[in-house]
């Protein structure tokens, strides 16, 4: 089983082209656990990657949602194999799920899908991805701030120290930003897909 992610930029002609940084951002060295092939622009606004593993694949949506400028697709299932050197030349049913996926995320609510075989366990990874997307898109800049330290490691009040604020005020913001819900998000989006139900 194999997660492919089709990735198209949303609103490229007011913005400009975003995908160089994109690429820049999702292929930095170390290189990325999980990823089988990197990522490449296939066509205009568009970007592809191959991942192996659940967890880096969510970690990799996360942060597109994070970003809120991208239709996000994936697509889980089998691939042709060998794989070949190149992302843009890969084929099989997971390929075409990523496929199917961005174009759903186009008219998508939370501009993410996720096409498998087996319908109903897309749509329950689905849910829980746009039930993230939720939370994260109301967090704000010092939401985040507190989010990305707590992700790092740091105690609230190691926290507190570095942001010039109180403990309290740390677990305020951490609450006000959904950082328990976001992390439970991730552990059940990775442990629905590692399941395999989805293929």
């Amino acid at each position: 089983m194999v997660f492919v992610l089709t990735v198209d930029q949303r609103g490229s002609r007011s913005i400009g082209d975003l995908v160089p940084e994109l690429l820049n951002t999702l292929n930095r060295r170390p290189r990325r656990i999980g990823l089988l092939r990197k990522f490449e622009r296939t066509a205009g606004d568009e970007v592809q990657g191959v991942l192996s593993e659940a967890r880096a694949t969510v970690d990799v949506i996360v942060q597109l949602l994070r970003a809120d400028t991208w239709h996000i697709g994936l697509g889980v299932g089998a691939v042709d194999q060998p794989l070949p050197r190149s992302t843009r030349a890969g084929s099989g049913e997971a390929f075409v799920f990523a496929r199917e996926a961005v174009n759903r995320a186009k008219s998508s609510p939370h501009h993410v899908n996720v096409v498998g075989a087996n319908e109903h366990a897309a749509e329950q990874v689905e849910s829980v991805m746009w039930l993230m997307a939720s939370v994260l898109r109301r967090r704000s800049e010092r939401g985040w701030a507190v989010a990305d330290l707590l992700a790092e490691g740091l105690t609230r009040r190691e926290i507190g120290v570095k942001l010039g604020i109180s403990q309290s005020a740390v677990t305020q913001r951490a609450q006000a930003a959904g950082f328990a819900e976001e992390q439970r998000g991730r552990v059940l989006a990775a442990e629905l897909l590692e399941a395999g139900e989805v293929a």
